[in-house]
């Protein structure tokens, strides 16, 4: 059995049926435990819902564990490994997608896009105080940082080169690409705009520090929000020390009614949807039909992480 662990769209299961077949995969909500099906499955699709080491060790016929995405940091790895089950994830699928929600964060912080548009349907669109003007800009002569050059970013820099941003980056090590690399350190101190392109993992949980950043910048986060000091940044934003910030990814998830980022007129929120489009899910089905296809084959699998 096959079970896409998701609440999905018409659009989504309209797909899922097309590339699987109506009679293949099993939707379970989301939110519902897959205690009822854990005896049954082979291959589970996963989106967000963490995939726990009590799950797998329920689950004695699961073989693999099928990413519709990049993160893997959901899945609890060491448990899928000792069980013999493979996972997969599947980079590049949503990079597309993902380049272009950074890109729309930053134009929607930088324009106040969010301020405007709510003052606009109260019918105080000509209302506000001219000094709100001062905090809007373009991305045109500013130093855009990316905190990675993996396949978003590297969709994501020419776009703004092409809109006049200097663009410079940071990674483990220097790449062969016509941008200028940084240290961490001092692409923090130079950049106006620091967008986020890199895993979560133990060397990178709170990598990033707000009060590390040039006064005045902006952070865009499209990767995963413990990236991120929460706390730090929530102080940085309240203070003005960061012009704003463009975040589809947060610390837990989903997000406390109670979270103080809700609070900030200077933030701009989605609830971790980037990658959330119909191309890069038709992307993405094809390539876990595929893995699917090579497990019952017993061929190797694509993009295999454990």
């Amino acid at each position: 059995m096959i079970v896409l662990h998701a609440r999905p769209s018409p659009g989504f299961r309209a797909a899922v049926d097309t590339i699987f077949g109506k009679d293949v995969v099993v939707h379970v909500d989301e939110a519902a435990p897959l205690d009822s099906v854990a005896g049954e499955i082979t291959a589970l699709l996963h989106v967000l819902t963490p995939v726990t080491a009590d799950f797998i060790a329920s689950a004695p016929n699961l073989r693999l564990i099928q990413k519709l995405g990049v993160g893997v940091n959901t899945i609890a790895l060491d448990a899928a490994r000792a069980h013999g089950t493979a996972v997969c994830n599947m980079p590049g699928t949503n990079s597309q997608a993902v380049a272009e929600m950074a890109l729309s964060l930053m134009m929607a912080v930088l324009r106040r896009t969010c301020f405007f548009d709510a003052r606009t349907r109260a019918g105080e669109g000509w209302t506000a105080d001219p000094s709100e003007l001062d905090n809007v800009g373009e991305v045109a002569g500013r130093t855009v940082g990316l905190v990675g050059i993996g396949n978003s970013a590297q969709r994501l820099a020419p776009v703004l080169a092409a809109l006049g941003a200097r663009v410079v980056y940071t990674a483990r090590s220097k790449r062969e690409v016509p941008y200028e690399y940084l240290p961490l350190d001092q692409l923090l101190a130079q950049s106006d705009i620091v967008s986020l392109h890199i895993p979560l993992t133990e060397e990178t949980r709170g990598l990033i520090d707000p009060t590390a950043m040039k006064p005045g910048a902006v952070l865009i986060n499209t990767a995963r929000g413990e990236l991120v000091d929460e706390g730090r940044l929530v102080a940085a934003l309240a203070s003005g020390h960061l012009r704003g910030a463009g975040l589809d990814v947060f610390a837990a998830e989903p997000v406390p009614a109670d979270n103080p980022l809700l609070g900030l007129t200077n933030v701009v929120l989605a609830p971790h949807i980037a990658w959330l489009t119909p191309e890069t899910l038709v992307r993405s089905l094809k390539v876990a039909h595929e893995n699917c296809r090579r497990l019952t084959a017993g061929e190797p699998l694509l993009h295999q992480v454990v």
